[in-house]
């Protein structure tokens, strides 16, 4: 009977933790979406950032508010600018994005790898890495 008990809390615990893998990478997509697509890094940070967010990229201050007013300014200068997401992967509190990356729709992009902490539903940390895409290629594979 106690192995029974075991299997089934350990069954639960597996599917609880799945859910909460799940739901990172909503609060993620859902942010990254908000903040780069419909343009708006101010909703996308109250609904999606935690009270505390730490940057790693070394171009970028920490907090809220140099994210919004980053952003802010970057889509006033490039107000057709999208972006869109190739795979989204997790693991434990991490969650990844690819993305390829475009300031004008002509423009040929950027591939992007963001990866983001999530405590309690809410992004906390971000790292990144940016890399353009080259007109010739030494192989036939994309970026994504």
């Amino acid at each position: 009977m106690r192995s029974v008990l075991f299997v089934f809390f350990l069954g639960l615990s597996a599917c609880s933790s799945g859910q909460k893998l799940e739901k990172n990478k909503e609060v993620v997509k859902n942010f990254y979406l908000t903040a780069f697509n419909e343009q708006q890094p101010r909703k996308a940070v109250e609904l999606y950032v935690g009270e505390h967010y730490k940057q790693h990229n070394p171009y970028a201050p920490d907090g809220k508010e140099a994210f919004i007013n980053f952003f802010e300014a970057y889509f006033k200068k490039m107000p057709k600018a999208k972006i869109e997401i190739k795979r989204v992967l997790d693991e434990k509190d991490l969650v990844l994005v690819h993305v390829h990356s475009k300031a004008k729709p002509d423009d040929r992009g950027r591939a992007v790898m963001d990866l983001f902490r999530v405590t309690n539903g809410k992004v906390v940390e971000h790292w990144d890495v940016v890399q353009p895409i080259p007109e010739k290629s030494a192989n036939s594979n994309t970026m994504f």
